[in-house]
């Protein structure tokens, strides 16, 4: 007589997605802390047009905006405390200059005083941004 044999059916395969997912969400964690965040003066500005000029990397952005009101790291400083703020962020980065992006309808005198400021910071490479035509 003959033995009959039963297989017992295989249970259903799955994949298991935990691995993955903790390497993507280490992933993730990497990118965030190593981003590069950009820096921004605080306020949008229509800035005046230059047809000459060269791009620079900025160290320490200053806003004026068309109500002469100065911006930096988007807070408004009033301009008796502005080398004060300028001294500080020389401070992260000695070597950096300033950059102004003023606004086409700003006062130069508020331009002249945040140059002004910006040398007397002890920052002699100070620029105004212009955009393209």
């Amino acid at each position: 007589m003959r033995d009959r044999i039963y297989r017992q059916p295989d249970p259903p395969q799955s994949i298991d997605l935990t691995p993955m997912l903790d390497v993507v969400f280490i992933m993730l964690i990497f990118f965030i802390v190593t981003a590069t965040f950009i820096r921004e003066p605080g306020i949008d500005v229509d800035r005046a047009v230059a047809v000459t000029g060269a791009g620079q990397t900025p160290a320490i952005l200053v806003a004026v905006g068309q109500d002469d009101s100065i911006w930096i790291d988007q807070q408004k400083v009033d301009p008796g405390n502005l080398r004060l703020h300028i001294l500080r962020l020389r401070t992260e980065n000695p070597h950096g200059g300033l950059v102004i992006q003023a606004d086409g309808r700003a006062a130069m005198a508020t331009l002249s005083q945040v140059a002004d400021a910006a040398r007397s910071a002890g920052i002699e490479n100070v620029s105004v941004s212009t955009r393209s035509p």
